[in-house]
């Protein structure tokens, strides 16, 4: 593909005879992720409470009276966006310290509560009026002010957010070196916060040059400005369209920039910069071929190693999960045998499994499940380290999104690598270790699960030990534990998928003959 972009996620369902099913998740998880930042604290859009870089612009939260009655603070609100109307247009003696004054008093209300009245505010016709704040040659006061009402706004519902557009070519033009450090930043924060809202408004933003923009203000070592101006590159690349991800990679020094932060900067930061790397990573071969080539792997996994924080390692996991599945050669170079930066990648993940945090062990079994989907030799890797024995467990014991994660990596570490729509090859060494771990249960438990995807990984599972199993003892491991009445709970099912499996199987291995050689 021209772009360089990847049409698949190589981490997918186990290879098998029931359903050699094509890959499409990595892509779709780089959009999908921007929900799931709300789980891990992450907000894909910002309310501003308090001033860029520190600067002593306004109340603390204390004194916004966060409890205040709606119906006040909307009439408050439509009676500011009056005065700033009037203190726009006068032109008398301290006509900035009114326009100033104005300003602020429409910021407060606009950071009062975490339901801000940006509904009354644009009723009243606030944007025209900011937009006339946001001119060139304006004090950095009146511009700060300004922008960071326009950010408060853009936080809203989405037809709020909307409502930006006429003031987005103002906005963008104040990323550039003309402006003043804490403008950029407040600009480049409203502007994060509309490229959060979705793909149209990502669209109208890159038309209009702010990928440039944003992309040469995290050149510098500039703290807080760098780490916003980052935040606000994870929100404008995420896709799905992976263009936008190709040319940011390619701008000179981007690349250079996102390795230092990583290595010398503060977690808050590298936080931000990771979740570009993310986005980098899922959507275009161009940036992880360029990224492997760097020092990046290595500053992930050190990251990995060293870091206890869940909003770092989230990020640090999804970028590492996404360059593994991206074409062989990414992964082949990053998982060698014996190779330091591979064992120390491994215990790395080992760590995350066993670690107290859901969401870290679910990324964690992610990562591992794009290396058991590899080659032969990533799949060896795996079976003889460390996480075998604690996936073994957690499919048995974590919570159910876990044990997802959890069955793909056992389930594909059991099959070698195939081309075409016919059988898999099966690994039987590593097949019957797992059975004798005592896996088989696990997975017929997510036969029984009403999630269809999680059915279909422990029907495949089945398949594998029915068919793979030396000596025949496949279906008898399987009527042991019930395996039987979990597939004939498909005999009626509404997916025709799992029907047809769940059938074939019963039929297969357990027909009219089943049981006659030991009559």
């Amino acid at each position: 593909m021209a772009d360089g972009s990847l049409a698949s996620h190589k981490r997918d369902p186990i290879k098998s005879s029931v359903g050699n099913l094509a890959t499409q998740r990595r892509r779709q998880n780089a959009v999908v992720v921007a929900k799931e930042r709300r789980e891990t604290l992450i907000r894909t859009k910002r309310l501003c409470r308090t001033g860029i870089g520190g600067d002593d612009v306004g109340e603390t939260d204390a004194d916004m009276m966060l409890d205040e009655e709606p119906s006040i603070l909307e009439a408050q609100t439509s009676s500011a966006v009056e005065e700033l109307k009037a203190a726009v247009v006068y032109q008398g003696k301290g006509a900035l310290m009114k326009r100033v004054s104005a300003l602020r008093e429409l910021r407060r209300l606009l950071s009062r509560s975490e339901l801000p009245p940006v509904d009354v505010a644009l009723k009243a016709g606030a944007i025209p009026v900011l937009v006339q704040c946001l001119s060139f040659g304006s004090p950095d006061e009146q511009l700060l002010e300004a922008a960071w009402c326009l950010t408060n706004i853009a936080a809203g519902q989405p037809e709020e957010t909307k409502s930006l557009l006429p003031a987005l070519p103002l906005l963008i033009a104040h990323l550039g070196e003309k402006s003043s450090l804490p403008v950029a930043e407040q600009c480049a924060w409203a502007v994060g916060n509309v490229a959060g809202e979705g793909e149209e408004l990502r669209n109208v933003l890159l038309s209009q040059g702010a990928l440039l923009s944003l992309a040469r203000m995290v050149l510098p070592d500039k703290g807080s400005t760098v780490r916003t101006a980052a935040w606000a590159l994870s929100n404008i690349i995420k896709g799905p369209n992976p263009r936008a991800a190709t040319d940011l990679i390619k701008i000179d020094g981007v690349l250079d920039a996102i390795i230092r932060h990583l290595e010398k900067s503060d977690e808050e930061l590298a936080t931000e910069v990771a979740w570009v790397v993310v986005y980098l990573t899922a959507l275009s071969n161009i940036a992880s071929s360029m990224m492997v080539k760097s020092n990046l792997v290595h500053l992930l996994v050190r990251r990995l190693a060293t870091s206890n924080s869940l909003q770092l390692l989230i990020p640090v996991l999804r970028s590492l999960g996404n360059l593994v599945a991206g074409d062989a050669n990414i992964a082949s170079t990053i998982f060698v045998a014996g190779n330091e930066v591979t064992d120390n990648v491994i215990a790395a993940l080992v760590k995350c499994l066993g670690g107290e945090h859901r969401v870290l062990k679910k990324e964690a079994a992610w990562v591992l499940s794009n290396i058991a989907a590899g080659s032969i030799e990533h799949k060896r890797l795996l079976y003889s380290s460390e996480a075998v024995p604690l996936l073994s467990r957690l499919l048995s014991t974590a919570p159910f999104d876990v044990r997802k994660e959890v069955a793909y990596v056992l389930g594909n570490i059991c099959v070698a690598p195939t081309e075409g729509s016919g059988k898999s090859s099966l690994i039987v060494e590593h097949l019957v270790s797992l059975i004798s771990r005592g896996c088989l249960p696990g997975f017929i438990e997510l036969v029984r699960s009403a999630d269809v995807e999680a059915a279909r990984l422990g029907l495949q599972f089945m398949e594998l030990v029915l068919r793979g199993m030396p000596n025949g003892e496949g279906p008898k491991l399987v009527e042991k534990e019930d395996g039987i009445e979990a597939m004939e709970r498909f005999q009626f099912h509404e997916n025709e998928d799992l029907r047809n499996m769940a059938n074939g199987l019963v039929d297969t291995y357990f027909g009219e003959d089943y049981g006659l050689d030991e009559a």
